[in-house]
């Protein structure tokens, strides 16, 4: 008489229908998960090039700007675009190489689908040789959005002083677990 090693049908099918139920289970939160890391990898990365931009406004006595450029060399508002750091020795938020500016530093264009807006469609923020922004009307809040997980979304504050404050997450109420500025709003996208 022989005997067969193996599953049963039934057997097969249990085991399935509970891989299929940690799957639905798992699923949504590993998505959750990646955009959470994308976001914070993305903050991350924004707050370490305005710094860069601070310290290189100190140390070199120059302005120095943090924008996207066009096609002219000039700072436009399309902050989804790769973001330059460079020394801007007339303060005019252009990059002109021949008036002896350098870029310093430039940092990758965001997943497409995805927004970064700078205030007001504000075209840039211009450090000065005291590590303060250079004019009135620079200071403002970058708010990072990923698609469809507004929940997700985090912002970097820009004072007039030139310092810089990451937004927090919510512990308690109606919007916990959303990031809010320091004055307590929540962090939306237009």
């Amino acid at each position: 008489m022989s005997r067969y090693i193996g599953f049963t049908l039934i057997e097969v099918l249990v085991a399935l229908a509970v891989l299929i139920s940690l799957v639905a289970i798992g699923v949504p939160s590993l998505m959750e998960y990646t955009v959470k890391l994308k976001v914070d990898n993305e903050i991350s990365h924004l707050y370490r090039l305005l710094l860069s931009a601070r310290n290189a406004a100190i140390n070199t006595g120059k302005f120095t700007t943090v924008c996207p450029l066009n096609d002219n060399n000039h700072c436009t508002n399309d902050w989804a675009q790769p973001i330059y750091v460079f020394t801007d020795s007339n303060d005019n938020k252009r990059f002109e190489p021949n008036n002896d500016e350098h870029i310093i530093v430039m940092k990758s264009a965001i997943d497409k689908q995805d927004k970064l807006q700078y205030g007001k469609n504000r075209i840039g923020v211009t450090y000065a040789s005291t590590g303060y922004l250079s004019g009135w009307g620079q200071n403002g809040t970058f708010k990072y959005c990923p698609k469809n997980h507004a929940n997700s979304s985090r912002a970097i504050i820009v004072a007039t002083s030139g310092r810089l404050y990451k937004s927090y997450q919510s512990q308690t109420g109606k919007h916990q677990g959303k990031d809010k500025n320091r004055s307590g709003k929540i962090i939306l996208c237009d």
